[in-house]
């Protein structure tokens, strides 16, 4: 499993060279344990992969899609069903044994992409597997960066719009950069307080540097 996600870790740093696109990492990638961050696009799968190894947990409709879902299941990707208890139920189970592991474990906890203009509450559900382990727990943020003013919101992937339509979009967008800034592990008592906690963090380290 370790191996499966160093190999799209590789993958995903020659993804992002091959299409010019500039990645700036901030702060210290973990080596273990929990990491949430917020959700812009499916971009942010190839920025965090490239900070780091993890293992994601990602929705179900995923594991279908065209090269993104082979990659991820060959990667060792969770994947939820987000409109069943017993899904949940299961990975939180799965989680609880890959966060023993020297790979941590990615959690969108949002649930869903965001045009960016806020980051919206955390689920805290899938959280607990870290709290009940007192495993150290890692807040990280995506932020997209344009050229000539133009808006983070152009790179985000969210609402209705169709996945190949986004894609050719982000393809032609002229030269953009991402960063991923990383905070400093905490371990938490319960997974409400984490899910707080990091979303405050999160929403901090997501506004541009001074």
């Amino acid at each position: 499993m370790e191996e499966r996600a160093r190999w799209v870790q590789r993958t995903c740093i020659a993804i992002l060279k091959g299409a010019g696109i500039r990645c700036y990492v901030e702060g210290t990638p973990p080596t273990h344990g929990l990491v949430v961050a917020n959700h812009l696009s499916y971009l942010d799968v190839l920025i965090i992969s490239s900070a780091m190894p993890c293992f994601f947990v990602a929705k179900m409709e995923i594991g279908g899609w065209p090269i993104f879902g082979k990659s991820a299941r060959i990667g060792g990707t969770i994947f939820l069903d987000r409109s069943s208890m017993a899904s949940a139920n299961s990975v939180a189970a799965v989680m609880s044994e890959r966060l023993k592991q020297p790979i941590p474990v990615l959690l969108f906890p949002e649930g869903t992409s965001t045009d960016g203009s806020q980051v919206l509450r955390f689920h805290s559900r899938l959280i607990d597997p870290a709290t009940k382990a007192g495993v150290p727990i890692t807040a990280a943020a995506v932020r997209y960066i344009l050229e000539d003013g133009i808006p983070e919101r152009k790179l985000c992937w969210f609402g209705d719009a169709l996945f190949l339509t986004h894609l050719m979009k982000a393809l032609g967008t002229p030269s953009f950069a991402a960063s991923i800034r990383f905070g400093e592990p905490h371990i938490y008592a319960d997974r409400r307080t984490a899910a707080d906690a990091t979303h405050a963090e999160i929403t901090a380290m997501r506004q541009p540097l001074p």
